[in-house]
């Protein structure tokens, strides 16, 4: 089972820290005015080493653990910042988000600037990363969550029958009563999306800007569209990248994972269709599709060296985020055809492995089950598994399993953070037409949301990440030009494929 317990480790964290010797500050007004001073110094040591050769500043701003009560116990979130490179043309404040809930954001300006982000939007911002409440160096949590353990994904496995669905309800249920024993601070309860958006504008203000511009990709989106609309005229230039579709994780969010797969799947498909001299797997992308759902209905049966066909499953989830992903996705399913998952699974999961995962697992499960209600019967996941197998078969049986949320043991303290589109036109959606985790619904989604303060730009490309992070130019050049001059599409956009 060693390479089981491998493989669930790259796969334990569906959204992608100690302090050293170093002093850093934010002295930041009690009510978040922009009377603040930040003392920026140096980042903790594993943030210098992500960003290396970039040099970050790092800094902590306090914030109220519960915004009820606001003269109460304080957290101090850590924020980095890369400095505009001209500060003649700066005009403010980017600030990131990389998604999860619960990836960690401090080295992420420096991940941008390797990524080729371009020179005028370098020019134009302080680009500022940080570790939202709960993440890493921001009053970490943690639900004693290891990779040994039955909960190691935030997405839960495939279920091939009603009684998988009730075992994994029983693996659900454990992890939340974990969760709620190792909260000895009490912090769970305020790890919400509105209590992160209230946080981004307590930094804004620690910065002493009077608005603020925002990135954010997959969960990013749902914390910006979240901030622009509760504090609409404190937001600039705001894009969403990679749209859940809402200001939270709702379960038919991630119930569309499963679309997002069937839709990106033919990508790869017809990838290795092109390849199949090399890998084997069929000479059409429809012979590709066959091979891997036998292969995984194999596996359900007969487990393969510790894989079995839910193992599979997540694995393929998570390949199909990139393209640069499919040779060891096509290496991986050649191996496991032949009786022998050595070599990709065990060295490609190994290097996908992060440094834990008790803390993203536990934010994720904190934030997404705090934001909404979720059912708590398990009749009802039963039925939607059994609907989404039949109408998204590679994936819609994981993606409609049940999770923690439907045993969470802290009932939500307020309503979701609605969409507000009573404010300034400045919310650019930017969505690939095929992504993996979330389709291009999501974007016309919060298209529709933000009727009138946005425009969507849709772009004709796989993967999970448009700007910056994927390769099409009209996205590039048009989320740029917006960033840095303002210029707004004048009405929806298709970026057809390079």
């Amino acid at each position: 089972m060693r390479r089981q317990g491998t493989l669930a480790r790259s796969l334990a964290v569906a959204a992608v820290l100690g302090l050293g010797g170093s002093t850093y500050a934010v002295h930041a007004a009690a009510d978040g005015t922009d009377d603040a001073r930040v003392d920026w110094g140096a980042c903790p040591k594993e943030v210098v080493a992500e960003a290396a050769p970039t040099v970050l500043r790092c800094a902590t701003v306090p914030v109220p653990v519960d915004y009820a009560d606001p003269d109460g116990e304080r957290i101090d979130l850590t924020v980095s910042r890369l400095a505009s490179t001209d500060p003649g043309k700066r005009r403010g404040t980017l600030m990131l988000n990389p998604g999860g809930p619960g990836g960690s954001g401090l080295a992420q300006p420096a991940l941008l600037a390797s990524r080729g982000i371009p020179a005028d939007v370098l020019d134009s911002y302080d680009l500022i990363g940080m570790d939202t409440r709960g993440v890493g160096h921001s009053g970490k949590v943690g639900c004693g969550f290891t990779l040994d353990g039955p909960y190691t994904a935030n997405i839960p496995p495939y279920a091939v029958d009603d009684a998988a669905v009730t075992a994994r309800a029983k693996v659900a249920k454990q992890a939340a009563e974990q969760c709620a024993r190792h909260d000895e601070k009490g912090l769970l309860p305020h790890l919400t999306t509105a209590n992160t958006a209230r946080d981004l504008d307590r930094i804004r203000a620690a910065l002493g800007e009077e608005r603020t511009s925002y990135l954010g990709y997959s969960y990013g989106t749902a914390l910006g569209a979240a901030y622009a609309s509760m504090f609409p005229e404190r937001s600039d230039r705001v894009v969403l990248d990679s749209n859940l579709g809402d200001t939270h994780l709702t379960r038919d969010g991630l119930r569309r994972y499963a679309q997002g797969v069937e839709e990106a799947f033919p990508d790869f498909a017809a990838w290795a269709a092109a390849r199949h001299g090399s890998y084997g797997l069929g000479r059409t992308a429809g012979e590709v599709r066959r091979t891997y759902v036998a292969l995984a209905a194999r596996l359900d049966e007969e487990p393969v060296g510790g894989f079995d066909g839910g193992l599979l499953r997540q694995y393929v989830f998570g390949q199909l985020f990139q393209e640069t992903q499919y040779p060891k996705l096509a290496q991986q399913l050649q191996d496991l055809r032949a009786g022998e998952p050595e070599g990709a699974a065990a060295d490609g999961a190994a290097g996908a492995a992060g440094p834990e995962v008790d803390n993203p697992l536990a934010v994720f499960a904190a934030v997404t089950c705090n934001d909404v209600k979720w059912p708590r019967d398990v009749d009802t996941y039963r039925k939607a598994v059994a609907e989404d197998r039949a109408r998204h078969p590679l994936f819609g049986a994981a993606a409609a399993n049940i999770t923690p949320c439907a045993y969470w043991p802290y009932a939500p303290a307020e309503p979701p953070v609605a969409v507000d589109d009573d404010g300034p036109r400045n919310i650019l959606v930017v969505q690939n037409q095929r992504d993996v985790s979330t389709p291009h619904d999501g974007g016309k989604l919060m298209r529709q949301k933000f009727a009138h303060r946005s425009r969507l730009l849709s772009v004709d490309d796989t993967g999970h990440g448009a700007y910056v992070l994927g390769d099409n130019s009209c996205a590039l050049n048009t989320t740029s030009r917006y960033l840095v001059d303002g210029t707004m599409p004048k009405r929806d956009t298709l970026c057809r494929a390079d």
